[in-house]
C-alpha cells in the first residue's frame, strides 16, 4: 500500500492537484471534519467510482459550531483516520491549521444559507449552514473538482450545498450516498462514540421512528408525524429538538394534503449528544 500523503497548506494542496488535473483525470473531493467511521468510508469509495483522483479533507471548521456547542469536544482523530483511509489508496489527505484556512481569523466574507439555513438545524445551531457553506466554498476553489461527495445524513447540508452549487454556478456535481447503519439501525457518527450504554440504547429509537413514520406513509402527514412521536414519547433520554416531513426540491414543511416524495427529519439530544437523521418516504 502507498501511504496517504498528508498535506497542511493550500499551495502545496494546489500542486498535488496539479498533474492530475492536466492529465484530464477527474477529481472528487469528499469533505469531513475526520473522526471518520464506515459512513464516511462508503462516501470515499463512492469518490474513487465517480472520480480518478480523491481528495479527502479532514478539518474542523470553527466557523460551524456556535459559542455553546462542542468545538473543543469534537474529536480530532488524524492518525487513526490516516490508517483508514490507507487501503482505500486515497492519495492526498488535505488537513490544514485553522491558521492556514482563516489566516486573518475568523473569515469575514461569508456565504449565506438563506431561508432554509435557518430553519431545523440552522435553528438550532444560528450561523452552522453559514459556516458549512463558506468553507465548502473554500474548499471547492482550494481543490477545484469535478464532483464533491457529501452523505445523506446531512440531507440539510446536502440540499443548501447543491442549491449553493446551482446558484453560484459552481462548475462541480454533487453526489450524495445513502446512510450507512449499524446492524441496529443507528446512523453512523463520529458523535455516537459520546454515548454511553444507556444512550446507545435509547438512540436508536432515532431511526425506529422513521420506520414507523414510513410505515405509516399511506395515511398522511399527520400520521406520518403520530407514528414517528410515538416511539420516541416512552424513551426519557431522547429529548426532542424536531420532527418534522418536507418536499425535498424545497425543503420546505408539507400539509397533510402532499403527495408525493418527502423526508421525514429527526433531531434529538440523546444522553447529552445531539443526533439527527432523516428518512425518504412517499405520501400516497
Amino acid at each position: 500500500m502507498v501511504p496517504v500523503a498528508v498535506v497542511e497548506t493550500i499551495a502545496e494542496l494546489r500542486a498535488g492537484v496539479s498533474d492530475p488535473s492536466a492529465r484530464g483525470e477527474r477529481i472528487a473531493l469528499v469533505p469531513t471534519l475526520g473522526a471518520l467511521h464506515d459512513g464516511h468510508l462508503a462516501l470515499i469509495r463512492r469518490a474513487a467510482e465517480v472520480a480518478d483522483f480523491v481528495v479527502v479533507s479532514i478539518f474542523v471548521n470553527p466557523l460551524q459550531f456556535g459559542p455553546t456547542e462542542d468545538l473543543d469536544r469534537y474529536p480530532r482523530t488524524l492518525d487513526d483516520d490516516l490508517a483508514k483511509l490507507e487501503p482505500l489508496g486515497v492519495p492526498v489527505v488535505f488537513a490544514p491549521t485553522v491558521d492556514e484556512m482563516y489566516p486573518s481569523g475568523p473569515s469575514q466574507t461569508r456565504v449565506v444559507a438563506g431561508e432554509v439555513g435557518s430553519l431545523f438545524e440552522g435553528n438550532s445551531r444560528a450561523g452552522h449552514f453559514d459556516g458549512v457553506l463558506t468553507v465548502v466554498t473554500k474548499l471547492l476553489n482550494i481543490v477545484r473538482p469535478g464532483v464533491v461527495v457529501f452523505g445523506q445524513k446531512d440531507a440539510q447540508q446536502v440540499y443548501l450545498v447543491q442549491r449553493m452549487v446551482d446558484d453560484l454556478n459552481f462548475p462541480v456535481t454533487v453526489e450524495t450516498v445513502p446512510i450507512v447503519r449499524e446492524p441496529d439501525g443507528l446512523a453512523l457518527s463520529s458523535r455516537n462514540r459520546f454515548l454511553d450504554d444507556d444512550a446507545r440504547r435509547a438512540a436508536v429509537k432515532l431511526s425506529a421512528s422513521l420506520q414507523a413514520a414510513a410505515a405509516s406513509a399511506h395515511l398522511g402527514t399527520q400520521a406520518v408525524l403520530a407514528a414517528a412521536r410515538s416511539i420516541l414519547a416512552d424513551e426519557p433520554l431522547v429529548k426532542l429538538d424536531y420532527l418534522t416531513v418536507v418536499q425535498p426540491q424545497s425543503f420546505l414543511p408539507v400539509d397533510d394534503d402532499y403527495r408525493g416524495r418527502a423526508l421525514v427529519l429527526v433531531a434529538a439530544n440523546v444522553g447529552g449528544t445531539r443526533l439527527i437523521d432523516n428518512e425518504l418516504i412517499t405520501l400516497s
